[in-house]
């Protein structure tokens, strides 16, 4: 059973930076897409950013492209979301999903079996 744990949220200013970390356990990840998701308050689920786990493949939203970075440590089963220049907008819990192809569907928060729990990101002006 995959199980994906969330950490790395909190309190920071606008303009600031944070990381969040996704450790991933449960079966072997190669060949699976692992993705970042966030969610804000009143507002639907959005991708954010995703990336293949065996090799350097990756896609981000308009938003996150230039401030948000994603990367993953294959040796210690984790996924991060380097996060830059903060905006209030970022304000949002952040979940990891992960799911067993890369495809046209990399986006769609419905084509994810498997999420975090979800850590909380606050940006204030």
């Amino acid at each position: 059973q995959v199980q994906l744990v969330e950490s790395g949220g909190g309190l920071v200013q606008a303009g600031g930076s944070l990381r969040l970390s996704c450790a991933a356990s449960g079966r072997t990840f190669s060949g699976y897409t692992m993705a970042w998701f966030r969610q804000a308050p009143g507002k639907e689920r959005e991708f954010v950013a995703a990336t293949k786990w065996s090799v350097g493949t990756t896609a981000y939203a308009d938003f996150a492209k230039g401030r948000f970075t994603i990367s993953r440590d294959n040796a210690n089963n984790a996924v991060y979301l380097q996060m830059d220049n903060l905006k209030p907008e970022d304000t949002a819990d952040y979940y990891c999903a992960a799911r067993g192809s890369w495809d046209i569907w990399v986006r769609s928060r419905s084509a994810y079996s498997d999420w975090g729990q979800g850590t909380q990101v606050t940006v204030s002006s």
